[in-house]
């Protein structure tokens, strides 16, 4: 596979992977937020919906509930990572997230918590999810720290990291293919800052898909 395309394939893969863990109408949700803010307080609802779930059916030892829960782990897990990719593309764009970005804390806070009691005190069928209830707990740990960080000072770490994989990504592409992509770049550029206010402010946000 030509590095080209795998550097393609990287920026898609985000967005693709989103239909394995949303509802249809949870997908039809996001699409319609185009506001950080409001996409970190959708997906914070959805993380907190499968807690619930999880917790629900927790309640009821029923034959074939170790099968729901360990989905519900999954999903929450992708959820809460794709809560900072959301947070982290924001920050690289200089947008303003403290308010989304104190309303996941106060979610993961409040989730944290209900996993733990789970893995510390284990239902007998716990042994089929638990390491979909580890990587949860884990994942939620990291977001947390990452949630309470200080803005500035996670923006430049993103900044950092994403130079980092772009130029490891650059380094992979061979010379006219690495030629090719910075001119489509600068003609990118070039259309975007020659095209009146209005009509860039359109193409953004009808071309952005959740």
């Amino acid at each position: 596979m030509k590095p080209a395309l795998l550097f393609c394939l990287a920026l898609a893969a985000p967005l693709a992977a989103q239909k394995d863990f949303l509802t249809s109408d949870e997908t039809a949700q996001i699409r319609e937020v185009q506001e950080p803010n409001e996409r970190l307080k959708l997906y914070a609802q959805f993380a907190r919906a499968r807690v619930d779930l999880i917790s629900n059916l927790l309640k009821k030892d029923k034959a074939g509930r170790s099968i729901l829960i360990h989905d519900a782990l999954d999903q929450y897990e992708k959820i809460i990572d794709t809560i900072d990719t959301v947070a982290d593309d924001a920050l690289k764009r200089k947008a303003d997230i403290a308010a989304g970005l104190a309303l996941v804390a106060k979610a993961e806070k409040e989730m944290l918590p209900i996993l733990q009691e789970i893995q510390d005190k284990p239902p007998k069928d716990a042994g089929r999810y638990d390491f979909a209830l580890k990587q949860a707990i884990e994942t939620t740990s990291d977001s947390l720290s990452l949630s309470e960080e200080d803005i500035k000072s996670r923006t430049q770490s993103v900044e950092t990291r994403d130079a980092k994989e772009r130029k490891e990504i650059e380094g992979m592409m061979q010379p006219k293919d690495l030629e090719a992509k910075k001119a489509e770049e600068k003609k990118s550029a070039e259309s975007t800052s020659g095209a009146p206010p209005a009509t860039t402010t359109s193409t953004t946000r009808g071309g952005r898909s959740g």
